[in-house]
């Protein structure tokens, strides 16, 4: 019986992975393999040593980068202002 562990970062922040540790654990096979959509820095320098990695995807923030979803993000963006302006709730305020 064999398990393969793969890590997927697909948060809003590459910084809440440590990318030394990632690229020692993909490396070595300890995680067998790895997809980014968010590092630090972004874009991720092309000399890193993950880019040298066969099991390591990086795709530079791009995730959402589709027409539907970056439309459906921009009127969200444009509902939240445009309430905010009239004193309104936000349809997706952050409570913080």
């Amino acid at each position: 019986l064999m398990f393969f562990l793969l890590f997927i970062n697909i948060s809003i922040l590459g910084g809440v992975v440590n990318q030394e540790d990632l690229y020692e654990a993909l490396s070595t096979g300890l995680i067998a393999g790895a997809g980014l959509d968010v590092t630090t820095p972004e874009p991720l320098p092309t000399h890193h040593p993950l880019f040298t990695l066969k099991n390591c995807v990086i795709l530079p923030h791009i995730a959402s980068a589709s027409y539907t979803t970056r439309n459906a993000m921009s009127a969200l963006a444009a509902n939240n202002l445009l309430a905010g302006l009239r004193g309104e709730p936000m349809p997706k305020e952050l409570k913080l």
